[in-house]
């Protein structure tokens, strides 16, 4: 498949050619896949560019008049340049490739280009180095206190949390499993009041039914068999500060008649007690549930449900957020690889865009867990396609192989009425530029030739 600059870079990349037909393919080549380009046509021109202009990548010919393409690529190392370098050799000069590649080139090019093999070169040298550069990054922001999400559903979440944190009222946050709702809690409590103070966090479908009365208000020594000794409840634990109540949709229906009891006196009794102790507690509380929907199966209280629901909050899953996984990848890489103190230099584009594709019905959890099976497989430095778990591995291959191959026959202009380029005379291709507004792409793809025997034959008219 035909892949464009998802990401094309502020700065434009520079083409260094001498030959004017393979400068102008290769610049009409990368426009069109969505880069901004700057063109010279030696080394000399190349450098007078490079000292008044950023570029992202420099594309140069070994050959050119003057100074080489590798001596221009060994000046800008020496003088301290990292910019990006993809030489372009003639076919068969592996040696020269290879010495390239040594002296700090990216990548090489054989002629005669493919002009898909250019494309894909392009996307993976920028790929990389965007990707080096995030990693070799002091983490800078980590987001809304640890949660990451650059798109706008995740920042009005981010403000609503802000606004919600100030008040008093309890929270119930609703998302599907995976998406991180303890994070946002945590979140809610930084931002609180309550910051300095405790926040303790249970998840009610992990508490015996038996013993949640317990875990949460306390117990009397005695109260019952193996009670040796007095114990505080988690709303005591988290006296004067943030209480996260994880799953509420799994509690019982007794002790949820308890808990509503609790937030409406502000006073809990511990089992075998004979007096009730005030409280001092935010309750936060989240669910994968719906709630309603319990509600109306007889599961859960509806008097609990509005007391929760005074203020409630939605975490868009992540294939509602494609957007953010790109950062997401590249931040959980950066701390699986601290964690196992490995040092991942670069991304395969296919690993990268495997990553990007999946839908991750597991959400963030899922995601962080491949991310981190890839990184502890990943080898010389490199997160490759191989080190990904099998099911996002073979999704990418099924829409790789269903993918179209390019622009298909129905989506080329008036394909059907131009005949070849080889059943014609010259004026024809006159007739067909002139019909596709100059764009040569189309004209080549109507005449059926390449865009270079195109090139070719307009310099010879």
């Amino acid at each position: 498949m035909t892949r464009m600059a998802p990401h094309s870079p502020r700065a434009p990349l520079l083409i260094v050619e001498d030959d004017s037909a393979i400068l102008e393919l290769l610049e009409e080549e990368l426009q069109d896949a969505g880069y901004a380009t700057l063109v010279a046509a030696s080394a000399e021109d190349a450098l007078a560019t490079l000292s008044h202009s950023e570029v992202s990548l420099v594309i140069s010919d070994v050959r050119l008049p003057g100074i080489s393409g590798l001596q221009l690529l060994q000046q800008l190392r020496t003088d301290g340049s990292e910019v990006g370098f993809i030489v372009i050799t003639a076919f068969g000069t592996i040696d020269q490739a290879v010495e390239s590649l040594k002296m700090g080139a990216d990548d090489f090019l054989t002629k005669p280009l493919d002009l898909e093999g250019v494309r894909e070169a392009v996307f993976r040298v920028l790929e990389h180095r965007r990707l080096a550069e995030r990693f070799d990054r002091p983490a800078r922001d980590e987001g809304f206190h640890g949660i990451i999400g650059d798109s706008e559903p995740m920042h009005a979440l981010f403000r609503d949390a802000t606004r919600l944190a100030r008040s008093e009222a309890p929270i119930l946050i609703l998302g599907e499993s995976g998406t991180g709702k303890e994070l946002l809690a945590r979140a809610i409590h930084a931002e609180s009041p309550r910051a300095e103070a405790p926040f303790v966090a249970v998840n009610c479908a992990s508490i015996p039914g038996e013993l949640m009365e317990s875990e949460f208000f306390g117990h009397r020594k005695g109260a019952f068999t193996g009670a040796t000794d007095n114990r505080q409840g988690l709303f005591q634990a988290a006296r004067g500060g943030s209480l996260f109540l994880d799953e509420i949709g799994e509690m019982s229906p007794n002790l949820q008649a308890k808990l509503l009891r609790a937030l409406q006196e502000k006073t809990v009794k511990a089992v075998g007690a004979e007096t009730e102790d005030p409280i001092d507690v935010r309750i936060i509380a989240a669910t994968h549930r719906d709630l309603e929907r319990e509600i109306e199966a007889g599961h859960f209280r509806s008097d609990l449900f509005f007391r929760l629901e005074t203020f409630s909050l939605r975490i868009p899953p992540l294939r509602e957020r494609p957007g953010d996984i790109e950062r997401l990848v590249s931040t959980l890489i950066a701390k699986h690889a601290a964690a196992q103190e490995k040092r991942i230099e670069r991304i395969e584009p296919a690993a990268l865009q495997a990553l990007l594709d999946y839908p991750y019905p597991g959400n963030v959890r899922e995601l962080e867990n491949a991310v981190m099976r890839a990184v502890t497989l990943a080898e010389a430095g490199v997160l490759s396609h191989a080190d990904l778990p099998e099911r996002l591995r073979q999704r990418h291959e099924t829409q790789r192989r269903h993918a179209p191959s390019g622009t298909s026959q129905a989506t080329r202009p008036e394909q059907g009425n131009w005949p070849s380029l080889e059943e014609v005379e010259k004026r024809y291709i006159q007739k067909v530029l002139d019909a596709t507004g100059g764009n040569k792409r189309k004209t080549a793809d109507i005449l059926g030739i390449a865009r270079r025997t195109l090139y070719r034959r307009l310099e010879e008219e």
